[in-house]
């Protein structure tokens, strides 16, 4: 095998990565200001020009807008996958996008699924809480989503098992009530056949190849918290933007 060269993180990217994990965590929440190209270019002793990139990722990415008042905070308008929602809870307190809605269909504890358990490092078959929600916006369902999480977690937060809205929406209830804090996630995308039920909330027919999205997440021990699939309503996309070097 040839030997490869270890390059440094781009500043600009360094920087980028910096406020996208204040804005992730909730340090810095929707129409909070960042600093000024200027101040980043002083505090982090870099050109202008660098600071303006790193803005610009940022811009790109959908974590913030600029006016001629400076550049804010601004994450509501992304598309609300799972880890999106998460994203956007923390720094607004609220998951949902503007004329957004969700319905709690059904919830309770369950068999663990082949996926799930292997997901959640449990056996086949074993109680875990599942939950399966439909999000809707004024074009119709956004994703029929299902979520798989550790039994334990309906101990400390028996609202789990409730179809009523949660307060703090899954990842908030599970840290206030545990501790254990969503900190890393692994996404698959692929082309799934819709199960029945999720045809039927969709407006599909059962042979209906679905865009999905499989989420992961994991705690601050490296622990899994929650499996969840997403099935994509008719139309809807998955997207993102990057910037090059």
């Amino acid at each position: 095998m040839s030997p490869t060269v270890n390059r440094p993180v781009p500043a600009y990217l360094q920087i980028a990565e910096h406020f996208r994990t204040k804005i992730k965590n909730g340090d810095l929440t929707e129409g909070a200001k960042l600093p000024s190209v200027q101040e980043i270019a002083r505090g982090w002793e870099v050109a202008t020009a660098t600071a303006a990139k790193a803005l610009s990722q940022l811009r790109v990415e959908g974590y913030v807008r600029s006016t001629n008042q400076g550049t804010f905070v601004s994450i509501a308008h992304k598309q609300t996958t799972g880890p999106d929602r998460l994203a956007m809870f923390r720094a607004t307190g609220n998951g949902f996008r503007p004329g957004e809605s969700v319905e709690v269909v059904s919830s309770g504890i369950a068999d663990a699924p082949s996926d799930a358990a292997a997901a959640l490092d449990v056996a086949e078959g074993s109680p875990v809480v599942r939950r399966r929600r439909i999000y809707r916006d004024d074009l119709g369902v956004v994703t029929v989503s299902t979520s798989w999480l550790p039994s334990e977690f309906a101990e400390a937060a028996p609202e789990l098992l409730s179809t009523d809205a949660l307060p703090k929406m899954t990842f908030g209830l599970i840290e206030e009530r545990t501790g254990r804090r969503a900190v890393s996630r692994r996404d698959v995308i692929a082309l799934r056949t819709a199960p029945e039920d999720v045809a039927s909330s969709l407006g599909v027919t059962n042979e209906t190849q679905c865009l999905t999205m499989t989420n992961l997440y994991w705690d601050q021990d490296g622990n899994p918290t929650e499996y969840a699939i997403d099935y994509l309503g008719p139309g809807r996309e998955l997207s993102a933007e990057f910037a090059f070097d």
